[in-house]
């Protein structure tokens, strides 16, 4: 283990120790936001992602309408893509707190059928797997669980974000202290 303190070496871990607890800073604040204010947090996300929509649908517009390489049908394909991207960030955006809820009930769906056929191809390997019980069981509970999801992907969706505001307090926690902690040799 050798300690290089070139300059280089010092700005190098400088760098990365200012990157690791930023982003543990970040995700600490996002973290503590879900878990104090879920609701508004997830209406700032739905805006977040309904400029995200807006922003993409200009870019795709602006794509169909100038480019000078792409044949007919392409920029056609752009420009009505851009349209609809435009419009669903315009209506997103109408009543925000009612999108959040409708990207959670689609989420909370999303998963809930992912989880299900997740347990079906756990099940399609049982004959190669080396613990045939574990298997099973995960099987079963994954297609439950999907199946209980899908039955009330809004509360599934609640409980997954919490869950991802719990795990951010954690994981930003762990970065802030990797920042203060990092050292060359860690390179």
């Amino acid at each position: 283990m050798s300690t290089d303190t070139s300059p280089a070496a010092r700005s190098a871990v400088n760098g990365i120790r200012t990157f690791l607890g930023l982003s543990g800073l970040v995700a600490l604040i996002v973290g503590i936001l879900i878990l104090v204010w879920p609701g508004k947090t997830a209406v700032v996300v739905t805006a977040i992602i309904a400029i995200y929509a807006i922003v993409g649908g200009l870019v795709y517009l602006g794509l169909g309408i100038f480019s000078k390489t792409m044949g007919v049908w392409a920029r056609v394909g752009h420009i009505v893509l851009g349209l609809i991207y435009v419009i669903a960030g315009i209506i997103a955006f109408t009543n925000l707190a009612h999108t959040a809820v409708w990207l959670a009930v689609f989420l909370g769906i999303l998963v809930g059928i992912m989880w299900i056929v997740e347990g079906v191809v756990a099940l399609t390997t049982v004959g190669a797997a080396r613990s045939k019980g574990l298997t099973v069981i995960f099987a079963i509970l994954s297609i439950i669980a999907g199946i209980v999801l899908l039955f009330s992907p809004l509360w599934g969706a609640l409980v997954l974000w919490w869950l991802l505001g719990i795990s951010l307090v954690v994981l930003g926690i762990i970065q802030i202290v990797r920042a203060f902690t990092f050292r060359a040799t860690s390179i």
